[in-house]
């Protein structure tokens, strides 16, 4: 028997074997004692697992809604109120570990738990004995694959499109080692485009999708990045362009320009991007229809992307650059705003580095993920102070975390 201490950060449950031996426990709360256990991962010093069987279940457990939560949103397990205090908690706690001491953030929600994604890529399995296809994701912790007939995470749309598509491999007689997976997204008017991967075969570019964020609309590839929950990032937005406070605004991994074009598009802004692709969708998103009413936006319009030979585009007061990040810091300046959301990897040291040298007036930095955002914010605290910090459940019923942290400079600088 095992008892269940705490979750932590990546959202397993940490218990103890009498040994002094870890074990990651999914499908346990605090407080539990797991008195049966599958181990995914034997090492040296800890095991993962999952637990199979449970004494003394926790006040906040909750009946999984769907059989393959483990796979897809493995907090199923728990009331959706203690997922947002354990999600806020953990935030603070990672910060703490940098050496950060803050409250417990925060978090906002637009309270709904299900059918919030808008992108789903799905396994195929391949059923020996009834010689049929279904849709499937990999058992976690492993690379067998498991059929699944219900899934409550993403939307019902992108769930019906992907049965049907299924039904019609099978009406064809056709056979899933011939597919690597099935690609669906689909925006907020229920509307969904993708399709399905070959194996060996270059992926299909699929029909873009619009959407309207904050009153403003953007074009997106469902093959590129764009994201899973818009509703929740609407309420990140809101709060980011509270805190834009000067004229100049630098975006960096700007993506497809969502944040910097939905927050500061009537101020001078730049936006800086590494991805040919999302590159492109931000051109479109900077001269799509209702931008360029003002004719000197539209005189001063260079077309979108047709070819991969440009690399900047300006569109009256705002510039877009295809660049890696770490080479355009000389647009760091000590007027801007800049708005920094990397990827999980974080901010590139050069970048770190860069902006304690310039000390731009505020930085406002969105990320999904904590430790990478507090080692770098523990660099950036040299000329820095937290202003504030707000979570986002993004995705709900997972463990993943969006947060934001808003910099100012200290007071001497």
């Amino acid at each position: 028997m095992v008892k269940i201490e705490k979750i932590i950060p990546g959202g397993q449950a940490l218990g103890t074997l009498q040994d002094g031996k870890k074990v990651f426990f999914w499908n346990a709360l605090p407080g539990e004692i797991v008195t049966e256990y599958l181990i995914t991962k034997n090492k040296s010093h800890y095991l993962e697992a999952t637990a199979q069987n449970i004494k003394d279940p926790s006040k906040f457990r909750l009946e999984p809604k769907d059989p393959c939560f483990l796979s897809t949103s493995p907090w199923q397990i728990m009331d959706y109120d203690y997922e947002l205090k354990l999600k806020s908690e953990l935030v603070a706690e990672i910060f703490r570990e940098h050496q950060i001491i803050i409250n417990p953030p925060k978090i906002l929600t637009d309270r709904k738990e299900f059918f919030y994604r808008n992108k789903m890529e799905y396994s195929l399995y391949w059923n020996k004995q009834t010689e049929k296809i279904s849709l499937a994701f990999h058992q976690r912790g492993s690379h067998y694959k498991i059929p699944i007939h219900q899934s409550s995470i993403e939307h019902p749309e992108i769930f019906s499109v992907a049965q049907n598509i299924i039904n019609d491999l099978n009406n064809h007689h056709e056979e899933a080692r011939k597919y690597q997976s099935l690609l669906l997204r689909c925006n907020q008017k229920g509307e969904v485009s993708g399709g399905l991967y070959e194996n060996h075969k270059p992926h299909t570019k699929f029909n873009n999708l619009t959407d309207t964020i904050l009153g403003r609309e953007y074009s997106y590839s469902p093959n590129g990045f764009f994201q899973i929950n818009i509703p929740v990032y609407e309420l990140a937005l809101k709060e980011i362009k509270n805190y834009i406070v000067t004229e100049e605004v630098l975006d960096l991994y700007s993506g497809v320009g969502t944040i910097g074009l939905s927050v500061a598009s009537d101020r001078h802004l730049t936006l800086i991007e590494s991805d040919r692709s999302a590159f492109n969708e931000m051109v479109k998103n900077i001269t799509i229809e209702g931008v360029l009413e003002d004719s000197k936006a539209r005189d001063g319009m260079i077309p979108p992307v047709t070819t991969d030979k440009i690399d900047s585009v300006r569109n009256g007061n705002t510039f877009a650059i295809l660049a890696k990040t770490e080479n355009t810091l000389n647009y760091i300046a000590p007027n801007q705003t800049v708005i920094l959301d990397p990827p999980r990897a974080g901010c590139d040291y050069k970048l770190v580095e860069q902006l304690i040298n310039i000390v731009p007036e505020k930085i406002i930095y969105l990320s999904c993920n904590p430790a990478t955002q507090a080692r770098d914010i523990k660099i950036l605290l040299k000329k820095y102070q937290i202003e504030d910090t707000k979570t986002f459940n993004f995705f709900p019923r997972t463990p993943h975390i969006e947060n934001l942290v808003i910099l100012s400079k200290n007071e001497h600088n």
